[in-house]
């Protein structure tokens, strides 16, 4: 890691071994306050969780041997932590089973996109890892923001389960970017900079698709179609509480030479997720 990055020099990113929805009666099948839209948006992003995080660890671990030693204690934090989110995923998906939803070909629709992915370089891999990490970032810092009030309806478990999760995201939300950073410093900083972006824009692309089918299968599920129902989605995830309008200019933000997670220092609002959801680290 160089010096000049603006990731703070005593960032913690401890390892929290949590389990959740372990116990207790099978979820309402609109677990989210009896509401399918947010039900199925929340569903269909946990389903891209599981490969997704696989791919990312994949592509850091990739340039472990590259980077300085202390930024290879941040990668061995990041890969325990993303390691863990998988774990409990697959777990809050296994309820959307028991809730009587099919999900494999859901979960199989990202596992084909990230094979993909695979069969580009290394750096693009790494890039790639970069630009979705940027995409949790922000939806965790929007998600904690306001008091995990996107959840409200949720059961406490799903609440803390999100909630622990956005945390860590932005814990760790400049390892995958700092490891690009250092792995290409024999780039110019034009290429560097059109690396990342273009991989942003096809992340985005494949990102932005994969999440309307992921719905679309939970709606069909359902027995839901319509304008109607596109209509209130669209106002779910743009209008109130619109969490994909509160993170556009954070988004956009990526497109600016000289970009760095960092420069937007969320470490206060990590304190008060510790607090407010009791997840200190014990000693």
């Amino acid at each position: 890691m160089t010096k000049k990055t603006p990731t703070p020099q005593d960032l913690q990113i401890p390892v929290r071994n949590l389990h959740f929805h372990r116990d207790g009666e099978p979820p309402p099948r609109w677990w989210m306050g009896g509401d399918p839209v947010a039900t199925a948006f929340f569903n269909a992003l946990s389903c891209t969780f599981p490969a997704g995080e696989k791919f990312f660890i994949e592509s850091v671990r990739n340039f472990r041997n590259d980077v300085s030693p202390a930024l290879q204690e941040q990668i061995a934090a990041f890969i325990a932590q993303e390691s863990v989110h998988s774990r409990e995923h697959m777990a809050f998906n296994k309820r959307a089973i028991d809730a009587g939803y099919q999900i494999e070909a859901m979960e199989n629709r990202t596992k084909r996109n990230l094979d993909f992915a695979r069969t580009r370089s290394r750096h693009r891999q790494l890039a790639a890892t970069c630009a979705l990490e940027h995409f949790t970032a922000i939806l965790a810092h929007q998600l904690l923001k306001g008091d995990s009030r996107d959840l409200e309806g949720a059961p406490e478990d799903s609440v803390r389960l999100w909630s622990w999760h956005a945390m860590e995201e932005i814990e760790h939300k400049a390892v995958a970017f700092d490891t690009f950073v250092a792995v290409t410093r024999q780039m110019t900083g034009l290429r560097r900079y059109l690396m990342r972006t273009m991989v942003m824009v096809l992340s985005t692309s494949m990102l932005t698709t994969t999440m309307f089918l992921n719905m679309r299968s939970f709606y069909r599920q359902d027995g839901l179609k319509g304008w109607r129902l596109w209509w209130r989605t669209f106002r779910y995830l743009f209008g109130k509480p619109g969490i994909l309008r509160r993170i556009l200019p954070d988004y956009l933000r990526y497109f600016k030479p000289g970009f760095h997670p960092w420069q937007h220092d969320d470490r206060e609002l990590l304190e008060k997720t510790v607090t407010r959801y009791n997840l200190s680290v014990p000693v």
